[in-house]
C-alpha cells in the first residue's frame, strides 16, 4: 500500500524560521507517526529564487503568458540560469539539512522504504514555499516512487454526487493562443483512450459557463494564456483576444462541476499558482499547475509524457513524475524544464486512477461460462487443498484458538448451586503450620482433615470429593476410620502413563476401591485442557486401579439418589438415564489425529466467571455454615494454594501462567458438565459426522464464489466479504451455544480464498482478450 507523508508548515516566515510538523501513515489512513521539528530562519532563501526566476523569465522562449506580456529576446542567459539553478538548489538542500530538521529527517529514513510509493504533500500558505524546488530535495530522489504536491492549510471534503460515465469524460478548453501552438494540445488529447473530450476554443465566458453547469465533467483541461496576480493569490486565465476572468468570477460553475464530480484540473499553461490558490477554496480535490511560466514546446511534451502514463494505469502522482522527469531531454534548450509541473492536492481527498475515474463497464455476457467455470474449478481445488491441509492437521493449532474465542463469547449462564468448593489457599497451609499440624507433604493435615469431615457430614452433602493425593495411612485412628466407613467420600489417585515411565499416584488406602476416581486431566499440544476423560482401562502396572474418573465418580454418586446409574450403549458411549456422552474420535472437528482412546468427550465448560460458591478451609472450620450452603450438594476439597502444592491448569478462558485455573475448579466443571447435561438437558459439546463437515466447508467456498459474482467493484467486494466473514463466526458461535463444534478456521480461509481467487479470475486483462482469440 502507498504511503501519505505531509509536512505542515507554521505561519511564520523566512526570517523567523518555521515550525514543522511531520506525518506519515498508510494512504486512506490516519497517520501512525507524527513529529514535530524546525527549519531555521533563512532569509536569503527567497533571494536566490528571486534571481533565478528573473534570469528564468528573461531566456526569452515563447511561454505561455499573458499576451501582452510575451517578450522575445536574443540575448542568451541560458547558462546563467542554470547557474543559478545549481546555486539554488545546494543552498536549499544545505537549509534542509540544518540540525534543527535532522529528527524529522531521520524519522523519515526510519520509517520509509525506498521502494515505497509515497504521496507527499507540502501543506502550507507562503507562495515563496511552494515556489522552491522541492523535487530536488535530495531526501526526495532517493525514492524513485515518491511525488510532491503542494496543498492549504485549510481544506474541506465534497461529498461528489458522481454519475458513473462510460468514458472519461473531459472539457478541453483552448484559450487565447497568440504566439502559442495550442493545436498541438488537441492533437495530444485526442489520442487518449476510453475519453469523451469536449473542446471550447476561445469561447465567450457565458459559454464556459454554460458548460460547466451542463454536464457531469471528470477533468478539466485548459491550454493557453494565464498568470498570477498580488503575490500569486488569484490566478487569470484569458479565454480569447478580448475576455479574460480570474476563477473567483467563474466559482458557481466551478464549485457546481466539482459537487458534480470534476475530479482533477489540468493547467497546461504559465504562472498557476493563484490559479491553484483560487481553485483550493473550491476544494477541488487534484491540479497540475505549472509553477512559472512555461515553453509552448515543453507544455506540450509533458501534456503527451502525462496523458500516456496516467491514462496507461499510473497513479496520478507517478504519472506527473514520469511526465516531469522526461522533461530533462529538453534541458538543454528549455532550461528548468523539469521544475515546472507540480501537483496541488486537497488533502482531504485521495487521487483516483484513470481506471477509477470510470471504471470499465463489463457486459454481464462477457466470458460467462469460462467465469463460471474457472470458479467451480477453483472452488473444488480450493476445497480440496484446505481438507488435505485439514487433515494433516495444520489448521489444528488456529481452530483451538477459534474454540477458546468461542467458549469465552458465551453468554454468562452462572454459577451451579449443586457444588460447593473448599479451598485451601496459602493462608490455609500457613494457619495449619502455626497450630502444629504436620502436613506430611500434603496440603491437607489429618487433624483439619478430620475436623473438615466432621463439619461437613453433619450437614448432610449428598457426595464429598478429596481432591487431594493421600497416598499414605493416616495416622490419626479416628480420621482412619472416618475415611473407610464415609460411604459418601470419593478419593483420588493418579494412573499410570507408559510413555513417560510413571506408574501413578495411589488412593488413600482406607478408601476402598469403589469409592476411588482418577484425576488425570487430558491436555491439548498447546497445554490446554478442552476435553474429558470420563473412564479408561488402568494399566496393569498402574498404582490407581480405578476405572472412573474422580468427577465421574463424584456425578454417579449425585445421581444415584435419583434412580440414574451408569450403563453402557453398544458403541461404548457411557449412558446415564436418557443422556448419552458421545466419546471423541481421532479425528473431532478441530481435532486432527489426537490420540482418543478410553472415555473422551468435549468439555464444555460452564460460562460463567464463578463455577461454584466458595469457601476457604479456614473459614468453613472456624465459622458456623448455613445447612443449605452443604445439604445435598457435591462438596468439592481441593488446593488453591499458588506456593507450596500448585494444582493450575490452562484453559479455554485463559492460558496465561498467571491465570490458569486450579485443578479443583476444572474438577467442578466437569462435575457440573455431567449433572447439568443429565438433569437439566443442558447440550453436550459434539461435533457433525465427516461428510457433513466436508459439506458445511465446502459450502463456504460457494459463498465466496457468490459473493464475487453478486458484487463487482471491489470496495463493496470487501465490505461483502468482511460481513459474511463475521456471520459465519457467529453461525459457529451459535452452533457452540446449542452444542455443536463446527468447523471455523478451514471455512474462512475458503471463502476469503475463494473469493479472492474467483476476483482476480475476473479482473479485465489483456490476457482474456488473447483467451478469446
Amino acid at each position: 500500500m502507498a504511503k501519505l507523508v505531509v509536512l505542515k508548515f507554521g505561519d511564520v516566515s523566512f526570517n523567523q524560521g518555521f515550525a514543522v510538523t511531520l506525518q506519515i501513515g498508510e494512504e486512506s489512513d490516519r497517520p501512525t507517526t507524527e513529529i514535530t521539528g524546525r527549519l531555521p530562519p533563512c532569509p536569503e532563501m527567497p533571494l536566490y529564487y528571486t534571481r533565478w526566476q528573473s534570469s528564468y523569465r528573461q531566456i526569452g522562449n515563447t511561454f505561455r503568458l499573458d499576451a501582452e506580456k510575451i517578450q522575445v529576446t536574443n540575448v542568451s542567459i541560458t547558462q546563467s540560469c542554470q547557474d543559478l539553478a545549481h546555486v539554488l538548489q545546494a543552498r536549499f538542500n544545505t537549509w534542509l539539512r540544518s540540525e534543527e530538521f535532522r529528527p524529522l529527517r531521520e524519522k523519515w529514513l526510519e520509517k520509509l522504504m525506498p521502494t515505497d510509493e509515497v504521496r507527499v504533500i507540502l501543506q502550507t500558505d507562503n507562495s515563496q514555499l511552494q515556489r522552491l524546488p522541492w523535487h530536488l530535495w535530495e531526501l526526495l530522489e532517493r525514492y524513485p516512487k515518491a511525488e510532491i504536491a503542494i496543498a492549504s492549510p485549510t481544506y474541506d471534503s465534497i461529498p461528489q454526487l458522481r454519475t458513473q460515465n462510460h468514458k472519461v469524460k473531459i472539457l478541453a478548453i483552448v484559450g487565447n493562443s497568440q504566439g502559442i501552438d495550442t493545436q498541438a494540445d488537441l492533437a495530444i488529447l485526442q489520442q487518449c483512450q476510453n475519453a469523451d473530450i469536449t473542446f471550447l476554443v476561445e469561447p465567450q465566458r457565458q459559454e464556459l459557463n454554460d458548460f460547466l453547469w451542463r454536464q457531469n465533467w471528470d477533468i478539466l483541461f485548459f491550454a493557453g494564456h494565464t498568470s498570477s496576480q498580488g503575490d500569486d493569490v488569484t490566478g487569470r486565465i484569458y479565454l480569447n483576444k478580448t475576455d479574460s476572468l480570474t476563477i473567483h468570477e467563474l466559482r458557481y460553475a466551478l464549485k457546481q462541476a466539482i459537487e458534480r464530480g470534476l475530479h482533477l484540473a489540468i493547467f497546461n499553461s504559465c504562472d498557476g499558482l493563484g490559479l491553484a490558490r483560487e481553485l483550493a477554496d473550491l476544494h477541488i480535490p487534484q491540479m497540475v499547475i505549472m509553477r512559472e511560466p512555461v515553453p509552448d514546446q515543453v507544455a506540450q511534451e509533458f501534456l503527451k509524457y502525462f496523458l500516456t502514463s496516467f491514462a496507461g494505469g499510473e497513479s496520478l502522482y507517478q504519472a506527473v513524475r514520469q511526465a516531469r522527469e522526461r522533461l530533462q531531454g529538453l534541458e538543454d534548450r528549455f532550461p528548468c524544464a523539469t521544475w515546472l509541473p507540480v501537483i496541488c492536492q486537497n488533502p482531504a481527498q485521495i487521487p483516483l486512477s484513470w481506471r477509477q475515474i470510470t471504471p470499465p463497464i463489463k457486459s454481464k455476457s462477457q466470458y460467462p461460462k469460462l467465469y463460471w467455470k474457472l470458479g467451480i474449478a477453483s472452488s473444488v481445488i480450493m476445497t480440496l487443498a484446505i481438507l488435505g491441509l485439514r487433515f494433516f492437521g495444520v489448521f489444528q493449532s488456529a481452530e483451538l484458538q477459534a474454540y477458546d474465542q468461542m467458549m469465552r463469547s458465551r453468554p454468562d449462564e452462572g454459577s451451579d448451586p449443586r457444588l460447593l468448593i473448599v479451598t485451601i489457599d496459602d493462608a490455609d497451609l500457613v494457619n495449619q503450620r502455626r497450630s502444629g499440624q504436620v502436613l506430611k507433604g500434603t496440603s491437607l493435615s489429618d487433624q483439619s482433615l478430620n475436623a473438615l469431615l466432621i463439619k461437613l457430614q453433619e450437614y448432610q452433602p449428598r457426595a464429598i470429593g478429596l481432591d487431594i493425593y493421600r497416598d499414605f495411612p493416616a495416622e490419626l485412628p479416628e480420621l482412619a476410620q472416618r475415611l473407610q466407613k464415609t460411604d459418601n467420600l470419593i478419593g483420588v489417585c493418579k494412573g499410570s502413563d507408559s510413555t513417560v515411565m510413571t506408574k501413578g499416584i495411589e488412593p488413600p488406602p482406607e478408601i476402598p476401591k469403589n469409592r476411588q476416581g482418577f484425576s488425570d486431566f487430558l491436555h491439548d499440544p498447546d497445554g490446554v485442557v478442552r476435553r474429558h476423560l470420563m473412564f479408561f482401562t488402568p494399566e496393569t502396572a498402574s498404582l490407581c486401579s480405578a476405572d472412573y474418573a474422580f468427577s465421574t465418580q463424584l456425578a454417579f454418586r449425585y445421581l444415584l439418589p435419583l434412580g440414574i446409574q451408569p450403563k453402557f450403549t453398544p458403541q461404548g458411549n457411557l449412558q446415564l438415564g436418557n443422556t448419552i456422552f458421545p466419546r471423541l474420535s481421532s479425528r473431532s472437528s478441530g481435532y486432527q489425529g489426537i490420540d482418543a482412546n478410553s472415555g473422551q468427550t468435549l468439555l464444555n465448560y460452564r460460562a460463567t466467571k464463578k463455577i461454584a460458591e466458595t469457601v476457604t478451609l479456614t473459614q468453613i472450620l472456624s465459622s458456623p455454615m448455613n445447612s443449605n450452603a452443604i445439604k445435598d450438594r457435591i462438596i468439592l476439597i481441593g488446593v488453591t494454594a499458588k506456593g507450596d502444592f500448585p494444582d493450575y491448569w490452562a484453559t479455554p478462558f485463559n492460558s496465561r501462567l498467571d491465570a490458569q485455573m486450579p485443578g479443583v475448579t476444572v474438577q467442578a466443571h466437569m462435575i457440573s458438565q455431567i449433572i447439568s447435561a443429565v438433569l437439566n438437558q443442558r447440550p453436550l459439546l459434539t461435533v457433525w459426522p465427516f461428510g457433513w463437515e466436508i459439506l458445511w466447508i465446502w459450502g463456504w467456498s460457494v459463498v465466496g464464489g457468490l459473493l464475487v459474482w453478486r458484487w463487482r467493484r471491489l470496495p463493496l467486494l470487501a465490505l461483502a466479504l468482511g460481513l459474511t466473514s463475521g456471520i459465519l463466526y457467529l453461525l459457529c458461535l451459535g452452533l457452540l451455544i446449542w452444542g455443536v463444534w463446527v468447523p471455523f478456521v478451514p471455512s474462512a480461509w475458503l471463502l476469503v480464498g475463494t473469493t479472492t481467487t474467483i476476483a482476480i479470475q475476473n479482473c479485465p486483462s489483456k490476457f482474456w482478450q488473447k483467451f478469446k482469440k
